[in-house]
C-alpha cells in the first residue's frame, strides 16, 4: 500500500491529492463523495478526466482536501492534482496520455487586481468633454 500526494491549484483554488495505490476506485473530497460534493455531472467528468485518459478508473483511492476558490476551480485544480500524482507513481505509462490530453499544464491566469481610481481593474469612469 503506497501513498502518493500530489498538488494542484487553479486560480485561488488549491487541492491537496492523497492517492493510494490499492484501492477500488473511490473519491473522497473534504470528508463527501465525489457525486455528494460535485452534484453537476459536467464538474465529475472534469475530475475524472485523467483516470478516463489513463484508464485507471477503478484502480486507485482517491482522498482529496480542497480550499478556496468556485467549484469550477476546485475540480480544475483536483483534474490537476490527480494528473501530477499519477505521473509519481508510474511516469512512463501515464505521463505521455496526461500530456498529450493537457493535464498536466497549470493555468495560470488569475483575477488581475482591482486599480484605486477605476471601478474595477481595466474600466474606466464615463468620459465626459464638458
Amino acid at each position: 500500500m503506497e501513498l502518493v500526494n500530489a498538488l494542484g491549484r487553479r486560480k485561488s483554488a488549491v487541492a491537496r491529492v492523497y492517492l493510494n495505490t490499492t484501492g477500488k476506485g473511490n473519491i473522497v473530497i473534504n470528508g463527501k463523495a465525489l457525486e455528494d460534493y460535485f452534484a453537476d455531472e459536467s464538474l465529475r467528468y472534469i475530475v475524472m478526466q485523467p483516470l478516463a485518459a489513463t484508464e485507471t478508473e477503478a484502480s486507485f483511492d482517491i482522498k482529496i482536501n480542497l480550499t478556496g476558490g468556485g467549484i469550477k476551480g476546485q475540480a480544475e485544480a483536483v483534474r490537476l492534482g490527480i494528473s501530477r500524482a499519477l505521473c509519481k507513481i508510474d511516469s512512463e505509462a501515464y505521463r505521455s496520455a496526461l500530456k498529450k490530453a493537457g493535464f498536466l499544464t497549470r493555468d495560470a491566469r488569475e483575477v488581475e487586481r482591482k486599480k484605486p481610481g477605476r471601478p474595477g481593474a481595466r474600466k474606466r469612469f464615463q468620459f465626459s468633454k464638458r
